[in-house]
């Protein structure tokens, strides 16, 4: 028997609190986009601006950069990051992978977006600097813009192994922080203001040694504009953060991720 009277579809109602549906594979590409230029137009544009304009105060713009860079990564974390995790740096993105929390398939794209982020970053600070004072622009590309480099190209004349030594162990101990304050049952709603403040505390440390990269996409962004010097020196800050990062991500999963087997009843 059939019913004489059937009931017609009604379209469920969405309640207030019905989650949104996951961010597509581009707002994920986008978000990482927007929050790598945000990172590279806060910090880099901090440094090339204010080094020239505070040129006789630069234990001022020394903390104005490390700050920058800080507070760039802790508003872009919260603006970005429900979407695509905020990573906003290739070597994050890898290390994240090596320790098992993001896929391997998609790291291609989320560093593809990253690179081109920065680029247009820097390419905005550029195009902001032809309209500026005479020789302004001249003058940030002469001084490297920004970029990283070791002996001549080190802010204090550090060797090519000291640059390597603070890239691997500052990006590992950056994925460190990361994972701990990011941990699905160990972590802390204030992890993007630990990761911006840990971030800003490696550039205290670095900037003198090098400039400070521990992310390829910055350092890639900036020496496009720094010149032959930096672009010849660009691939120890493309290797090594990503070596540290990988490194931590390991040993990580190694070291913290472990399960401890259930002990028998009894014992």
């Amino acid at each position: 028997m059939t019913d004489p009277n059937p009931e017609q579809p009604v379209e469920p109602t969405e309640l207030a609190h019905t989650p949104p549906p996951a961010p597509s594979a581009s707002a994920k590409l986008v978000a990482e986009a927007f929050g790598t230029l945000l990172l590279v137009l806060g910090g880099v544009g901090t440094a090339v601006f204010a080094s020239n304009h505070f040129a006789d105060t630069p234990a001022a713009v020394y903390t104005a950069v490390a700050l920058a860079f800080g507070l760039t990564v802790v508003v872009g974390a919260y603006a970005f990051g429900p979407i695509s995790g905020g990573h906003f740096n290739p070597a994050v993105t890898l290390g994240l992978a090596a320790a098992g929390r993001f896929p391997w398939r998609e790291t291609g794209g989320y560093i593809v977006a990253q690179v081109i982020g920065g680029a247009i970053a820097t390419t905005l600070l550029v195009l902001i600097g032809l309209f500026g004072p005479a020789n302004w622009l001249t003058t940030a590309q002469d001084a490297g813009f920004a970029s990283n480099g070791w002996d001549a190209l080190s802010p204090a004349g550090f060797g090519l192994v000291a640059a390597i030594i603070a890239e691997v162990i500052l990006t590992g101990l950056f994925l460190l922080i990361i994972l701990g304050v990011t941990h699905p049952t160990r972590g802390t709603p204030l992890a993007g203001l630990a990761i911006g403040l840990s971030l800003a505390l490696i550039h205290f440390i670095s900037i003198p040694v090098d400039n400070t990269s521990v992310n390829p996409a910055r350092s890639i962004a900036t020496a496009i504009y720094g010149g032959g010097d930096a672009l010849a020196q660009l691939w120890v800050f493309i290797v090594f953060p990503i070596v540290g990062a990988l490194l931590a991500g390991f040993a990580y999963k190694a070291l913290f991720d472990g399960v401890n087997p259930a002990r028998p009843i009894g014992r």
